[in-house]
């Protein structure tokens, strides 16, 4: 069964999802790294090319001709990698970038539908859920400090917890107290 890890309170997901890909591409290890946006995730393409000059770390688009002998692979589609053990959801679109432009993106989020979730291999699909993420040996979820985003998680928790999936918490960040 897969082993679900939450980190919570990531303030800026695009610099720690490429910090995440470095520690796993040093540890050997291969992933998907996936994304419901496909713009989000190409601004995170981009920025896992510059935001650390010392360090390289080969990706490519899951449906690039290197993406089986690629360590770190992205997708913004339901794609099932078994050459992988680990898929690492970047989110949903709402929560990258700074936060007041993270604030107004969950914003306009919140008032769009979910996006289809093709390949969810299980019968209730009502939370948005990474695609095929049941047949990976491990997920890790990123989850921001907005609150449309944190509220998302808690459902998407209770969909994991309540087929018995084993759920670990990885507090990264603490959340700041409401100034208003």
């Amino acid at each position: 069964m897969t082993r679900v890890d939450f980190h919570f309170n990531v303030d800026d997901p695009l610099d720690y999802g490429c910090r995440l890909a470095r520690k796993i591409f040093r540890a050997g290890e291969r992933a998907v790294f996936w994304c419901a946006d496909a713009q989000m995730l190409s601004e995170w393409d981009r920025q896992l090319w510059t935001f650390s000059p010392q360090d390289f770390i080969p990706h490519v688009a899951a449906d690039d001709a290197l993406a089986s002998q690629t360590p770190i692979v992205l997708s913004s589609s339901g794609i099932e990698r078994p050459d992988r053990g680990l898929l690492v959801s970047l989110g949903f679109g709402a929560g990258f970038g700074s936060s007041a432009a993270r604030d107004s993106g969950a914003m306009a989020a919140a008032q769009q539908p979910s996006p289809p979730q093709q390949g969810v291999d299980d019968t209730d699909a009502t939370p948005a859920l990474p695609p095929f993420f049941s047949r990976y040996e491990r997920l890790i979820e990123l989850v921001s400090t907005a609150a449309t985003e944190r509220a998302a998680a808690r459902t998407r928790w209770r969909f994991y917890r309540d087929r018995g999936y084993v759920i670990h918490t990885h507090e990264v960040g603490k959340i700041q107290p409401n100034k208003s």
